[in-house]
């Protein structure tokens, strides 16, 4: 597992050397564990006898992946909201205290965007995680709130006063609006996914250009939202009720 984590999406591609160092392992154990791993088709190795990580690995947490049913529920959805905003579409799930983005769509000369396939990004700052924030647990949200709050543009909520009002925004709207908070350029509009219990497992979100007019985005991102839900077997009433605490902050923290 060291091994695989040393690989990031910045530096797909390493040497043993750097294996080793990264992974605290000695080097003949690296090349052993590597060579091995490369066998099973797990890490491949290009001509300069420099390792990434092979299809094989790829195939196999694909086809066990508890994320698949959400993903090709969600493809439809998100295709038709990319052919209308043409810029960045993308779902978003809780892992830990980030967001974890499962899939993207996205288009030349879109505007900025920092996420990526099997990126994350802290809670606080994207639309995606403010959405899985608000409704995620009172643990989760104190923690969150009590913690060092990083700020990408002046427009981050990155104080625990502006980001309990952020979650009570989000609560009482239904949707996370949200304009320069990762980069000035860009605004983020995010939509809860429900289960068939009705629980918030996912966030569906564009990026688009920090202008106006981009309010006009906001129903296409929460019918898009609705119909991934209704396609995991949440009734129509959970998309359209309005959520619990949604008419104050009593069930934030603070």
């Amino acid at each position: 597992m060291r091994i695989f984590e040393a690989f990031t999406s910045d530096e797909p591609i390493l040497t043993v050397s750097e294996i080793s160092r990264r992974t605290g392992l000695h080097v003949a154990t690296a090349s052993r564990l590597v060579a091995e791993l490369v066998s099973y088709g797990f890490l491949t190795r290009d001509d300069d006898r420099r390792v990434r990580v092979g299809t094989r690995l790829w195939e196999l947490a694909t086809r066990a992946s508890p994320t698949l049913t959400l993903r090709n529920a969600a493809m439809p959805f998100m295709e038709g909201v990319h052919d209308i905003v043409g810029h960045h579409v993308q779902l978003g799930v809780l892992d830990g205290d980030e967001v974890l983005f499962l899939e993207r769509l996205t288009a030349p000369g879109a505007v900025i965007n920092y996420t990526h396939i099997a990126g994350r990004l802290p809670l606080h700052v994207s639309s995606s995680g403010l959405v899985l924030l608000a409704h995620g647990s009172v643990d989760l949200r104190r923690r969150v709130i009590d913690a060092t709050l990083h700020s990408y543009t002046p427009d981050t909520p990155a104080t625990a006063a502006r980001l309990r009002g952020v979650l009570a925004d989000v609560r009482r709207q239904g949707y996370a609006y949200c304009p320069g908070y990762v980069h000035p350029d860009a605004l983020g509009i995010a939509a809860p996914v429900r289960d068939a219990r009705g629980e918030v497992v996912a966030a569906l979100a564009v990026i688009v250009p920090n202008e106006a007019g981009a309010t006009s985005v906001v129903p296409v991102v929460r019918t898009a939202a609705r119909g991934v839900s209704r396609a995991l077997g949440a009734p129509d009433a959970v998309g359209q009720r309005r959520d619990p605490g949604g008419s104050g902050s009593s069930s934030l923290i603070g």
